[in-house]
Parts: structure tokens; C-alpha cells; sequence
């Protein structure tokens, strides 16, 4: 009997020991993966469109605002060297193309208010065309149609990864001063790429819950 208890001890403190190894493991992969993501969002300026509704005209409205921002903000990065640079430009120019965004609700028959601000803002994790931006709080060029309530359109406007080929992708990212490394970790689809986005989910989760 006692020899059964004190097997049964050991096995508890394995596994004690094993969930403390995993916990230390999971921390500081999180931490390293924030890490990578406060890096990449230092280097990357996305672009937020929120539509008035959900309605179909309200979404089709929000795609065509979308296009017009966007090629303009693209025109207008196109010598930035870096994201200070970049934000440096754009935010001469939100009144531009706010003007921009709100000419084109009138010539489609709408009398929305719309709003171009650059702030930071929280996105989870999302794949492009190419590549892949883990969850986190970036600096955001957000055009907020109405009411501001449909479903929105996320991208990359610096650098120009929201017009850019998946082909293209590692030139510009790497042409935006993004490292080699920084480059692999968005554009390789493996298991490892996908677990470190995921590890700065559960992060961001546990940081809520602390806060």
C-alpha cells in the first residue's frame, strides 16, 4: 500500500513538474512572439475601412471608398523609406483624402459623414494574399463610412503590401526595412509560423485577463 502511494506521488509530481516545464515554455514563446509582433508593427502602417451597415449597397459602397483611398495613400507612400516616414505623409494628408472618400459617397448617391484617422488598433490574426500579420495593436489609416457598424476591409497600405503580387511581397516587405527573418515568419505557411501567431493570441488574452 505504501509503495503504491508513493509511486502514485512520483507520477504526481512528474507531472507537477512536466505542467510547470510546458507553462515556462508556453510564457516565454508568448513573450517571444509579442516580441515579433511589436517588431513587425513597427514597421507597418495598415489600412482599416468601415462600412456604414452590412447592407449589400453599403458594403459595395465601402469596396469602392475603398479603392479610392487606397490608390491615393499608395501614390502618396511611394518614397517613404520607413513607417515614421510613412506616417509622417499620411497624416499631412488625412484631409485629403477624407475630401477623397467623402466625393466619392456623394457621387454614389450617399450622404454619409466619413472620418480618415491614423490611430492604433487592435486586429487578431490575418492571412493575405501572400502573407500573414499575427494578432495585436498596429498603427492603423482608419476610414470609418457612417455609422461605421458593417463589416470592415483590413490590409497593409506600407509598406505597399495591399497592391502588391504575393510574388512581390518578400521586395517589399524587405525594400520596407523588414529583416529576412521578419519576412519568412509572414509568407512561409509550416507549423511553426502558425503556432507563434497563435502563441501571441493566447498572450494578448492573458494580458486582457491581467489588466
Amino acid at each position: 500500500m505504501k509503495t503504491a502511494v508513493k509511486e502514485y506521488g512520483y507520477k504526481l509530481k512528474f507531472f507537477e513538474i512536466a505542467l510547470l516545464i510546458g507553462l515556462a515554455v508556453f510564457l516565454t514563446s508568448g513573450a517571444l512572439a509579442l516580441r515579433t509582433q511589436d517588431e513587425l508593427a513597427d514597421k507597418v502602417v495598415r489600412l482599416h475601412v468601415l462600412a456604414n451597415s452590412d447592407s449589400e449597397e453599403d458594403q459595395a459602397l465601402k469596396l469602392r471608398v475603398r479603392d479610392v483611398v487606397l490608390e491615393r495613400a499608395t501614390a502618396i507612400l511611394e518614397q517613404s523609406a520607413d513607417r515614421r516616414e510613412a506616417e509622417s505623409r499620411l497624416r499631412g494628408q488625412l484631409l485629403e483624402l477624407e475630401r477623397i472618400a467623402a466625393k466619392e459617397i456623394a457621387a454614389e448617391g450617399y450622404d454619409y459623414p466619413v472620418t480618415v484617422n491614423l490611430e492604433n488598433t487592435d486586429f487578431p490574426t490575418k492571412e493575405y494574399d501572400g502573407f500573414t500579420l499575427p494578432a495585436g495593436e498596429y498603427l492603423a489609416l482608419r476610414v470609418i463610412i457612417g455609422e461605421g457598424k458593417g463589416r470592415n476591409w483590413w490590409c497593409v497600405v506600407f509598406p505597399p503590401l495591399c497592391t502588391a503580387a504575393s510574388a512581390d511581397v518578400p521586395a517589399s516587405a524587405l525594400a520596407a526595412g523588414f529583416s529576412e527573418e521578419e519576412v519568412r515568419l509572414i509568407t512561409e505557411e509550416n507549423q511553426g509560423y502558425v503556432l507563434k501567431f497563435k502563441a501571441v493570441e493566447w498572450w494578448e488574452t492573458l494580458k486582457e485577463k491581467w489588466d
